[in-house]
This record gives structure tokens, sequence and C-alpha cells, in this order.
């Protein structure tokens, strides 16, 4: 496979599986907006996660990104994977931010965008035979176009804020 074509499918999947949790607020309102940490806090007293770690958004990444990765010519796996691996970034960043003190849905640049494009591309690595430099490529990919498609999106008026 044309590693070109294979980082570009792999960035919409991370796409979609950051947008995925937003959409799903946006469309879902109070549904399932329950905090995946059930308010527990960690021996800190700080949250665990946070409010925004939801069942709603972890729900809302599988289920867009699966379907995703068929039309993007991947296997449904690989979109389910890359989907929960997203979600899992995102949420190690947040346990990570609370331990630093900043507020849920506070802005950590590189902690907000980093992990969530990391972990899930080590995860279908091995599946997909990806190399280091595609690695490490993809990440900095979503690194760079995360920061712009928060503030569209924000603007469009499905984020709260602008990050």
């Amino acid at each position: 496979m044309d590693v070109w074509w294979e980082s570009l499918q792999l960035l919409l999947l991370l796409g979609v599986a950051n947008i995925a949790p937003i959409a799903a607020k946006h469309l879902l309102g109070e549904l399932g907006k329950a905090p995946i940490d059930a308010g527990l806090r960690f021996f800190d007293g700080r949250p665990l996660l946070g409010p925004s770690k939801t069942w709603r958004g972890l729900a809302a990444a599988l289920v867009l990104t699966t379907p995703a990765a068929l039309l993007l010519g991947l296997p449904a796996a690989v979109g389910a994977l890359l989907g929960a691996g997203a979600m899992a970034g995102d949420a190690l960043s947040s346990f990570v931010k609370r331990r630093l003190g900043i507020a849920p849905s506070g802005q950590a640049t590189g902690l907000d965008q980093v992990p969530e494009a990391l972990l899930p591309l080590l995860l279908v690595a091995g599946w997909l035979d990806l190399g280091w430099l595609q690695i490490v490529g993809v990440s900095a990919a979503f690194f760079a176009i995360e920061i712009p498609l928060a503030r569209w999106t924000y603007r469009l008026g499905l984020r709260d804020r602008p990050y």
C-alpha cells in the first residue's frame, strides 16, 4: 500500500475519532453524558479524568471510526482499534492534565494532541506494518491540523471552547 495514502487514511480516521465525541454532544445533548470516571477522584483529590470524558464520546468514536475505516478501504477492526486508542490517549491526556492541575476542558498544547494520535497509531502499527517514521509523521500532521480544526468546529458552534 502506498505510504502516503495510508498515512492520509490514518489521519482522516484520527480526525473522525477526534470530532465524533463533539458531534455526539451536539446531536445527543444530555443523552449519554455520564462521565467515564463516574466522578471518582484520585488520591490527590482531583477528578480522575473529569466530566468531559463521557460514555457518549467513547461510543461515538467507536461507532464512527469503524465504518469510516471501511469507507477508506481499511478493515473495520482497524477503525475500531484506532477509535478506541484515540479515546484512550485522550483519557490519558485528561488524567495527566488533572494531575498537573489543569481544569477539565483546559488547554494543554501537545498534551491534548500527541497521546490521542500516538497511542492509536501504536495500536494499529503491527496490523498495518507502520514504520516509526510514518507513526511520527502522522502524529505530527495530526498535531498540526487538530488546533485549526478545533477552532473551526468552535466557529461552527460544535465546541464550547476554541481548543
